[in-house]
This record gives structure tokens, sequence and C-alpha cells, in this order.
């Protein structure tokens, strides 16, 4: 090096602001799972309770609590900028209650406020489980970079959510997108929610094992009489079983063709319980969407299983509450 050459400046970079955490929850009629979650949508610390369903309220919110309580003994805790939750629904995101079908004891619960008291002052983000389902396969999974699309949960139930323009579309109440009740059947089925023939009441994984055993099928040895038991039989030829699963996705099917009729989606990520049936429900449901979206604009769209597993709950709360509040770019978000 020549004698004259000046040595060199350290030059002094300013530190990224810290994104910060959220704190997640994912609230069903079996189990309350919890996480702090960042902004590459990782669990970094998480926490979990079994629901105590068919107590009061007050014993529910206690089981919230614990876990919140978990969180906050972690170290990362002070990080936290929101928080997201995913619950079972109907909820009310405008009034922040829940009154999930399966948890007796809220009943109109006003669980963003109970929420609220225990974190802080932080901002609380309601969604329902599909919402927060489909917030987690729009940021991490199958519906990664489309900006119009129908995410849905086919398990004991039937629950979806909506991109729509490359944001999630909640509603008013956090509901929107909640295809398991469009009737599909005008004079079919009553449902629990009083209307018939809603794609729940078909393609929910009771209601297509209750339809197997209904139409002579036999659970096997172990006498197992679920879905996926029907689903096996199906894979080994059982024409009852594969009819039932083909009724099945004659319902999702019209479901999906009224949504891309309305709202014009590009793609329809499917998860669940029932998705874990592989090509036994997809390839029926392709065909069958085929003959319901006819129109140019609804033609055409893709069905796809979905990419993430049980941590989508939890991914997808903390993605609401990150794009609810500005926390977080949200990769796909406008």
């Amino acid at each position: 090096m020549p004698a004259s050459m000046p040595a060199s400046t350290p030059v002094s970079v300013p530190a990224s602001p810290d994104p910060g955490l959220v704190a997640a929850l994912d609230i069903g009629g079996t189990k309350i799972a919890g996480a702090l979650v960042d902004s590459r949508g990782r669990l970094l610390a998480r926490a979990r309770r079994p629901t105590p369903a068919r107590e009061d309220g007050a014993t529910v919110m206690g089981a919230v609590a614990e876990v919140l309580d978990a969180l906050a003994a972690d170290g990362g805790w002070p990080r936290v900028r929101a928080v997201g939750i995913g619950s079972a629904g109907p909820v009310d995101a405008s009034r922040g209650t829940v009154s999930p079908v399966n948890v007796p004891g809220w009943r109109g619960y006003p669980l963003v406020e109970e929420v609220a008291r225990r974190v802080a002052g932080r901002p609380v983000t309601l969604v329902g489980d599909g919402v927060a389902m489909t917030a987690a396969e729009h940021w991490q999974g199958a519906a990664r970079g489309r900006a119009n699309a129908l995410c849905m949960v086919v398990s004991t139930g039937v629950g979806g959510g909506l991109v729509l323009d490359g944001r999630l579309h909640t509603g008013p109440t956090g509901n929107a997108g909640h295809i398991g009740h469009i009737s599909v059947d005008l004079d079919g089925d009553a449902c629990p929610c009083g209307a018939r023939g809603c794609v729940e009441r078909i393609a929910s994984g009771p209601n297509i094992a209750r339809r197997a055993l209904d139409a002579g099928w036999r659970p096997g040895p172990d006498g197992d009489r679920s879905a996926a038991a029907v689903a096996a039989a199906a894979r080994a030829g059982d024409a009852v079983a594969l009819a039932s699963f083909e009724r099945a996705a004659q319902a999702l099917a019209a479901g999906i063709a009224a949504t891309a009729t309305l709202v014009e989606i590009e793609v329809a990520v499917i998860g669940g319980g029932v998705a874990g049936a592989g090509d036994i429900l997809f390839a029926p449901l392709r065909a069958r969407l085929r003959d319901y979206a006819t129109l140019s604009f609804a033609a055409g769209v893709e069905v796809l299983p979905a990419r993430l597993g049980p941590d989508a709950g939890l991914v997808g709360a903390a993605a609401a509450a990150a794009q609810g509040t500005g926390l977080w770019q949200v990769p796909g978000a406008r």
C-alpha cells in the first residue's frame, strides 16, 4: 500500500429498529395455544393448555390467562408490541367478543377486553380461526404472493377467510369468507346454524363419516368411524366411501365457484384434517369446480393444499395483528 494512501475511517452504522414480537393465541375447543412470533413468522416461545370447554366462562378465561402468564415469563416478552388472537367462532371483532359453538361458557364473551387487561396496554387484534389460517397461508404458505385468495379449513367444521387486493379481508365483524355456511343444497339437511344444505353440513369430517355410515359403509376391526377412516376405505376402492368424498368435493366446489364469481379469486387453499385425504378429495373437487366455475373470470381457479400445519393459527393470528397495527410489513400485504 502506498504510504500516501489515507487510513480508513470507521463508519458508524445505525442499528436497525427492533421490529418487535407479537404474542399470538390460538383458541379452540380442545386446546389454547400461545406463542411469541417474530417478523419472519418464527415461533420463539410456546405455551399450551387444554381448553376446559365444558366449564364456565371465567374458568376458560383462566386457562387463557395461564398461557399468557407463561409467555410473559419468557425473556422475549418485553419485545412484544401487540397481541393477536385467532378464535373458534363465531367472533365479533367489532365488539371484541367470541361465542364459540364448542365452548358453551363463552357467549358474547368480551375476550379482547379480558386479554387487554392482562397485556399492559398492548393493542389486541381478534379474528376467527379461519381468517387466522388465511393470514398464515398468505404470509408464509400456499397463497403467498397471490392478490386474491380463498383459504379454507375443512375439519370438524368448515371455516375460511379471504385475501382481496393483497390484503386480509375480515369484514366488519371478522367473519368474511366463512364459506362453511354458504347453502349449496337448498332443500338439504338442517345445519346447526339454522340454515339448510350448508357446505359444512356436507363437507366437514363428521358429516363425511355420517353420510358414509348412513349409506352402508362399515368401519374396520379397529372401529374407527372418522373421516380419515372413510378416506382410507376410499383409497382401497370402497364405492360408498368414494361417494361420500365425491359429495363433499361437490359441495366445496360449489362454494368455491360462488366465491370466485363474487370476488374473482385466483386460488383456493384447503387445509384441515379432511385435506389430509389428498387426491381422494382434491381430484373430484378440481373436476367439479370446472363444472361450476364456468364464466371466464371465475374459471381457472387453482385449488392447492395448505402448506402450514398445526401452527397456522398462531402464525396467522400474529400476521393479522401485525397487519392491523402496522407493526410489520407482512409480505404480500398492501
